[in-house]
C-alpha cells in the first residue's frame, strides 16, 4: 500500500510541471529565530484566479516546510 501511494505521488509530481499554469511571488516567515523570505512558486491553473486562491493552495505547502505565508505579492501567468 505504501509503495502504491509513493508511486502515485511520484507520478503526480512528474506531471505537475506540465499542468502548472502560473507563478506566484510571495512573502513568508519562520519564527524562532525570525526569518523572512521572498520566494516564487509554480501553482496549478485552479490556484491562479486570485490571490486568495493562490494563498489557499500555497499556504499548506509552505507550512509543511515550517513557513507561514504572509502575502501573495503577484501572480504571473505562464506563457
Amino acid at each position: 500500500m505504501t509503495r502504491i501511494f509513493a508511486l502515485i505521488l511520484a507520478l503526480t509530481l512528474i506531471a505537475l510541471p506540465a499542468a502548472a499554469e502560473c507563478r506566484v511571488d510571495y512573502k513568508a516567515k519562520r519564527d524562532n529565530p525570525l526569518k523572512l523570505d521572498f520566494g516564487t512558486a509554480t501553482l496549478p491553473d485552479s490556484a491562479c484566479g486570485s490571490k486568495g486562491d493562490a494563498a489557499a493552495a500555497l499556504a499548506p505547502m509552505l507550512a509543511q516546510e515550517g513557513w507561514t505565508l504572509l502575502a501573495i505579492v503577484s501572480i504571473v501567468p505562464k506563457g
